[in-house]
């Protein structure tokens, strides 16, 4: 009665480990970072105040309408004839003013100047999403990197201790040698340490995926037993090349940056244009003085009104002189960025193409590996290796798996990375990323 109790409590316990643990496929985890990620929130709150410039902009064309009402108590005296009357009075004026601007380029300069930051902010906004795909690819794949490197650490780990055994065994039996239980112990605790040192790394990746996605994730996809490249389309670089400069984010929003710049100039030179407005006004005017009595004035007005500067000493000169100096800053930045952009283009479309090579050269590597290690055991049965080949055969395998298996998340990476660098990264790219695992619970 006892062992069943014993059993149920255990299933218990178990059951409710597994209801705290979550799991989380690429495209699950994406969607949780769209709500989480405190980047992408506050990429989103700054494209919404980006996109009020336009509007801005455009109330400097629109015609402003304003009221005013001022009311005041008066109290006073008037001398006359030798004597001093008190001359008490109130007044009240409500006026209403229309003012729409005619002919006003400071106002037109600014409203072209705002639709163009609203793109500007529209355009990193674009990148701050293309930028949410790549993060959230880089921190799934480093966490299952740490986890690959974990499990295959955790599996040497374990041959190596039924190897001490064999070993301790054949000593026991006077069939091996000491110098072999002191090769495999020390190789043993070397494979320990790597894997407390995996456990640490998959740890910290669980928490950089959990900042993004705001979910404690535990369980993850694995990449499918059959691995397929995919052919690189359009497959020449100058293609990319012309598509970047189109397309890239960064660049276009640089551009507008550059095109708001030549507007300030257009709107600091205004300052030495005139300005017409149409104005009109409605007012009341009850009120009196001290040489009226109380007068109730209803008066209806409308004009042009015409303002030509003249002097501000020197002020537009000077800001017009600014505005065309951080005008040729913001080119020689797009400048800049565009060497970057293109130097980052190159870099992960030779990746991309690398990382086919490297695959196929690791999984040959990893099938060799493995024929190594048989091919030793029956050698070390056969009087030809001895127990340190196999050792040395064990690491190599080990190494060249963890090797394959970064080879395979970096070109799933660079994947990513060159359709970003080209501005063309979208969420059927990260579907078809994603379709390269599988849910398992590992």
């Amino acid at each position: 009665m006892r062992i069943r109790v014993v059993i149920l409590n255990l299933a218990v316990i178990l059951l409710l480990q597994s209801g705290n643990s979550f799991a989380m496929s690429l495209l699950e985890a994406y969607e949780e970072a769209l709500h989480s990620d405190p980047l992408f929130r506050s990429a989103v709150h700054e494209n919404e105040a980006g996109q009020q410039s336009a509007e801005i902009g455009r109330a400097g064309l629109l015609p402003n309408l304003s009221i005013t009402h001022s009311q005041g108590i008066n109290r006073g005296t008037i001398s006359q004839d030798g004597r001093s009357l008190p001359m008490d009075f109130n007044n009240e004026v409500t006026a209403l003013t229309l003012r729409q601007p005619l002919l006003n380029l400071e106002a037109l300069a600014g409203y072209r100047q705002g639709v163009t930051q609203a793109n500007s902010s529209q355009a990193r906004f674009s990148n701050q999403s293309h930028q949410l795909i790549l993060r959230l690819a880089e921190a799934y794949f480093t966490a299952l990197l740490a986890r690959d490197r974990l499990a295959l650490a955790s599996a040497q780990r374990d041959a190596l201790a039924e190897l001490r055994q064999v070993n301790e065994n054949m000593l026991k039996h006077g069939e091996g040698t000491k110098t072999d239980v002191l090769e495999t112990r020390s190789r043993y605790s070397l494979a320990q340490a790597q894997v407390i040192e995996a456990q640490n790394e998959w740890e910290a990746a669980q928490l950089a995926l959990s900042a993004i996605t705001g979910k404690s994730v535990t369980q993850l996809d694995s990449l499918k037993k059959i691995f397929e490249i995919q052919p690189l389309q359009p497959p020449d670089f100058a293609s990319w090349k012309e598509i970047a400069l189109a397309s890239n984010t960064e660049l276009v929003a640089q551009r507008y940056e550059v095109d708001s710049s030549r507007e300030e100039v257009t709107k600091s030179r205004s300052g030495h244009a005139p300005r017409v407005d149409l104005v009109a006004s409605l007012s009341r005017n009850n009120a009196a003085s001290f040489v009226a009595a109380d007068r109730n004035v209803r008066l209806a007005s409308v004009g042009v009104e015409v303002s030509i500067p003249l002097y501000a000493g020197g002020r537009v000169n000077a800001i017009t002189k600014q505005a065309s100096a951080n005008q040729a800053k913001k080119e020689a930045d797009l400048d800049a960025m565009t060497d970057k952009v293109l130097l980052d283009l190159r870099k992960q479309y030779q990746l991309l193409q690398s990382s086919v090579l490297r695959i196929d050269s690791l999984e040959i590597a990893v099938e060799s590996a493995r024929l190594l290690i048989e091919a030793t055991e029956k050698s070390i049965y056969g009087g030809i290796r001895i127990n340190l080949d196999l050792l040395d055969a064990q690491k190599q395998l080990y190494s060249a798996q963890v090797d394959l298996a970064e080879a395979r998340y970096n070109y799933l990476l660079a994947f990513l990375r060159l359709r970003y660098a080209a501005g063309i990264l979208e969420l059927d790219n990260l579907r078809k990323i994603a379709s390269y695992f599988v849910s398992d619970s590992y």
